[in-house]
């Protein structure tokens, strides 16, 4: 039996569906159904039934999976000490971060944290949540920040801090000298839209309230991108207020209206052991 069998049967559970699981394994279906079907002549017996549904499992699936999921999760425990047991002399920590995250509040903390304790090496890796997620499971990361909603099954979770959204754009936008901006005005303003953005469906939900709609001349999913058109002056861009980047050239204005703000916090895996170093750091973001 081998670990990427296990791993692609664990997919496919989760997904019920052996295109989609392979999708999510970044492997081709005929080397994920192989794998399948090697770890079922193993185990003697099939341990999915297809439907035109997708896949459910055999009552020898049904069996398998806590049992094969106990060894996938203690493997990666074994290996992220194993890493960890070899760099004893250093105190490496994996931070993922997420990408709208400001990074102003994490690197104090990082630079606090390390003037107690300098023999920490703290790596820091900005990605999607979906990548940062699966990283955390994996055990590339000790810890994630984050605005995601996730399970409280999966991860446990410590509230870092709330914080709202503002209008950011250039100073020679009309919109510039306003102490605040309504959303009738954002339906009339050309927007610069962030894709997957976690206050999206909110702050569109509240325009829908009201009859309004918002237009988005120019679309990326990239923050750095987005505050250079504005800079330009080519829009407007809605960002948490930690990710705002302190430009002379830019001027950020709170939306008058219904509060649209977020939760940004600490994850781990529950299923990984987290040391009292990644604790500490912990703590040392969430103090104001």
């Amino acid at each position: 039996m081998e670990m990427n069998q296990i791993r692609y049967f664990l997919a496919v559970c989760q997904h019920r569906n052996f295109t989609h699981a392979a999708s999510a394994s970044n492997v081709s279906q005929p080397s994920l159904t192989t794998a399948i079907k090697k770890l079922e002549h193993e185990l003697g017996g099939d341990l999915f039934v297809r439907d035109r549904a997708g896949c459910r499992l055999t009552a020898l699936g049904k069996l398998m999976q806590p049992r094969l999921q106990k060894v996938h999760d203690e493997t990666q425990a074994a290996k992220a000490e194993a890493v960890r047991h070899t760099r004893l002399e250093r105190v490496p920590i994996s931070v993922g971060v997420g990408e709208t995250i400001g990074h102003n509040r994490i690197s104090a903390a990082v630079e606090r944290f390390r003037t107690r304790l300098p023999q920490a090496e703290i790596e820091l890796i900005v990605a999607s949540a979906s990548k940062l997620l699966a990283g955390l499971r994996e055990g590339e990361f000790d810890v994630v920040v984050t605005a995601a909603t996730v399970s409280e099954d999966l991860y446990r979770i410590d509230q870092l801090y709330d914080e709202s959204y503002k209008v950011v754009v250039s100073k020679s936008h009309p919109l510039s000298e306003r102490d605040a901006i309504s959303l009738s005005t954002l339906a009339e303003t050309d927007m610069l839209d962030r894709l997957n953005c976690e206050m999206r469906d909110a702050l569109h939900g509240a325009c829908a309230d009201q009859g309004l709609e918002l237009y988005a001349a120019y679309r990326s999913n990239r923050v750095d991108w987005l505050v250079e058109l504005a800079r330009q002056g080519l829009g407007a861009v809605i960002l948490p207020t930690t990710a705002i980047p302190a430009d002379r050239g830019l001027v950020s204005i709170p939306i008058d209206g219904p509060e649209i703000s977020r939760t940004v916090s600490a994850l781990r895996y529950r299923h990984q052991t987290t040391r009292p170093e990644t604790n500490d750091l912990i703590r040392e973001i969430a103090r104001v």
